[in-house]
């Protein structure tokens, strides 16, 4: 399953911080922000989760949730919420269904090392639960803003 610009985003549920079961349907009436990462407590993961917090309550005032996704457990997420105080719910996808979903598992390489990981990548679901626009391959550095002024400006 591909998920589409203008598409329905079909439902899911994964593990957040705590272990409670979590679902897209749960945000029915928010516009959403998933937003995947690559790993908890790295420096370009911390630093846009961090970015994230400090603009949460200006995307509460649009009437947006954001949400984290990455293939960490659960147990970890809550160490990096715990950490940074971060107010919204993170995912655990541990088998990365979710990631390859939505197309974001990719064969990446580092200093000559391949392997499987996170692109980094957001995507605004509105309210009535359709992708409006997908942010693939995010440079951190601007981002969150960009994100919050497409939903200000667009939705």
């Amino acid at each position: 399953m591909t998920v589409e610009v203008g598409q329905q985003v079909a439902d899911f549920t994964l593990p957040s911080q705590n272990g409670e079961k979590v679902s897209l349907s749960d945000f029915k009436g928010k516009h959403v922000v998933l937003y995947f990462y690559p790993k908890d407590m790295t420096p370009g993961c911390t630093t846009e989760a961090c970015d994230f917090r400090d603009n949460h309550e200006k995307f509460g005032e649009l009437d947006a949730v954001i949400i984290g996704v990455s293939p960490d457990p659960v147990e970890q997420h809550q160490k990096f919420i715990d950490k940074h105080d971060l107010p919204f719910l993170l995912l655990a996808d541990e088998d990365h269904k979710l990631a390859e979903d939505f197309e974001v598992w990719k064969l990446k390489n580092n200093f000559g090392k391949e392997y499987y990981g996170i692109e980094r990548s957001t995507f605004i679901i509105d309210k009535e639960g359709k992708l409006q626009k997908e942010f693939r391959k995010v440079s951190v550095k601007g981002h969150v803003e960009e994100a919050l002024e497409y939903i200000r400006e667009e939705l």
